[in-house]
């Protein structure tokens, strides 16, 4: 570049920024070319700046929570198909599922049945030659599902009878377990066991109708 081509350029320049000088009280609309075209940009800009503020920004936000619900569809979209796919396997589960809910549920009895499985639960020490100190029932538990009854017991017998009682409660064909077991040498060859033995059985209906409504009030007080 020759010294007159920057000479040009440089006189360009001071032509342009003399254009700015000397505006003061004159109006605008007597400015020269180039800072009237500056000060409609320059508005220009402002009124869009102002419209996005006041009338886009709550469409942004409604904009971005809108792809926020989106990513989220999408997820539960890949879950249900991904469960859609599964499908045949996941009906083979509920009816196994389901299966041995009903087999567990013939083990449980009645209300009307209870009688014959304390008589069942008394002949098993009995028959073994052991003799009953304590056998208590103690205040009946509703569960949900089902009521729980445990019975606290204690039993005098040798060792091997009282193995035998034990062995004879598990196989019931009703559900019952035992724990909190305590054994205590008596005399030589004769023992004390305490327990609690815990039998279950079906709610009625009414029992089942109270159950679901102490539950539902439950679930409200929480909420």
């Amino acid at each position: 570049m020759n010294t007159n081509s920057l000479l040009n350029i440089v006189q360009a320049i001071q032509a342009w920024g003399q254009q700015f000088t000397q505006l003061r009280g004159r109006h605008p609309g007597l400015w020269p070319a180039v800072p009237r075209v500056t000060l409609f940009a320059a508005v220009l800009f402002g009124v869009v700046a102002a419209g996005a503020w006041l009338c886009w920004f709550d469409q942004w936000e409604m904009l971005d929570q809108t792809r926020a619900e989106e990513g989220e569809l999408r997820k539960l979209f890949r879950h249900k198909v991904g469960q859609a796919q599964n499908l045949e396997v996941l009906r083979q589960k509920k009816a196994a599922v389901l299966a041995r809910v009903e087999v567990l549920g013939r083990q449980l009895p009645g209300k009307s049945e209870m009688d014959s499985l304390l008589s069942e639960i008394n002949q098993a020490g009995t028959g073994r030659g052991l003799q009953f100190e304590l056998f208590k029932p103690e205040q009946l538990r509703l569960r949900p599902y089902y009521a729980e009854l445990p019975i606290a017991i204690k039993l005098v017998g040798n060792y091997h009878a009282l193995a035998g009682f034990v062995s004879d409660i598990a196989n019931l064909p009703r559900v019952v377990t035992i724990d909190h077991m305590i054994i205590n040498q008596q005399k030589e060859g004769i023992q004390t066991f305490e327990a609690i033995v815990h039998t279950y059985r079906y709610l009625d209906k009414e029992e089942a109708n109270e159950q679901a409504k102490r539950i539902s009030t439950t679930q409200k007080k929480t909420k």
